[in-house]
């Protein structure tokens, strides 16, 4: 079995989920033999992550070669809201658009039972399966990380109790709140990595990145072995996204055993238990409180219960997974 595993665009979603997700499936793709082709002409099946217009292309050109098609539900309408500027606007659009590119599936893929339903309310008839993008247990392993060094490099002392933030900067990963708690908790630090080019997002945002405060900064894009290590050398890790299909970066978290508050949105029920493997919160207010009953101990540690929901999730396992389903497509056709 020969798969063609597109994206198109790489360059352009390389720094977002999409893009990890990707290099994802390549390294599950040879934890379990399965080899990758170069493209259409020696492929068995095509595997296809993206929904530029190129992406539809050649999902039209396998099934006209009679070539089984598994398109990844990465994207929803729902995800796409508050992101750029125009995504409210286009976001009726983008829906109808990802519909025709899903449509070319023999199967899709999506990562979450919640990804599916909203795939299902689009009125797709296809065979929908969930499959998480996985987490790579052997390099998001806490002992081989050095906190230490991330803490020396943005100025950390040991008395230090720094929170951690991980993802673009858009309005929808919940980044206005995250400086919002830093104005209201200046005894603890703040830190998000990721970035996005300000021309392209609201200006709440572009403000929001632009703030000055002594305990908060804005790191930028960090390679995986940086990332490592500030999950390691972070107290806390505040994620308040308000839309997610799964969150990679929940994933790394959880495998990097540091606690986590995320905010209470559906794709989460069902597999992150709140109280039990994560805590959650909604408002503001509650994030504050919950924040800082975690850095002062007051609640219970739920790492270990976090790390057995994400070794359900290893890239080994989610492999076997899509090799199944690649098998379904050609036993299909």
């Amino acid at each position: 079995m020969r798969v063609y595993l597109y994206s198109g665009m790489q360059k352009l979603i390389e720094k977002s989920g999409v893009g990890r997700a990707i290099y994802h499936q390549r390294y599950a793709a040879r934890q379990n033999g399965i080899d990758l082709a170069e493209g259409i002409a020696d492929a068995d099946v095509v595997h296809i992550n993206t929904v530029f217009p190129h992406s539809l292309i050649v999902a039209r050109e396998a099934r006209k070669k009679g070539i089984p098609v598994v398109y990844h539900a990465h994207s929803t309408k729902e995800d796409f809201r508050n992101s750029y500027l125009g995504s409210n606007l286009f976001s009726g659009a983008f829906g109808q658009w990802i519909r025709v590119c899903y449509r070319q599936g023999n199967i899709i893929v999506t990562p979450t039972e919640y990804s599916k339903k909203l795939l299902h309310s689009y009125g797709l008839k296809q065979k929908i399966e969930v499959v998480s993008n996985g987490i790579d247990l052997s390099y998001y392993d806490r002992k081989l990380a050095h906190g230490d060094w991330f803490r020396k490099k943005y100025g950390y002392c040991e008395n230090d109790k720094v929170i951690l933030s991980v993802g673009l900067t858009i309005a929808r990963k919940g980044i206005l709140d995250f400086v919002e708690l830093a104005k209201r908790m200046p005894e603890y630090q703040f830190i998000w990595f990721g970035e996005t080019d300000l021309h392209f997002v609201f200006g709440q945002v572009k403000e929001a990145v632009e703030t000055k405060l002594s305990n908060l900064r804005f790191a930028g894009y960090a390679q995986k072995e940086e990332l490592r290590d500030a999950y390691a050398g972070s107290d806390l890790f505040l994620f308040p996204s308000l839309e997610e299909t799964e969150g990679i970066v929940v994933l790394e978290a959880l495998a990097m055993k540091i606690p986590i508050l995320l905010r209470d949105i559906p794709v989460y029920y069902g597999w992150l238990p709140a109280d039990r493997a994560v805590y959650k919160a909604i408002r503001i207010t509650d994030f504050e409180l919950k924040a800082r009953e975690i850095l002062e101990g007051k609640l219970p540690d739920l790492t270990e219960a976090g790390y057995r929901v994400v070794a359900q999730r290893d890239l080994e396992l989610v492999g076997s997974r899509l090799k199944e389903i690649y098998q379904e497509c050609l036993d299909t056709v």
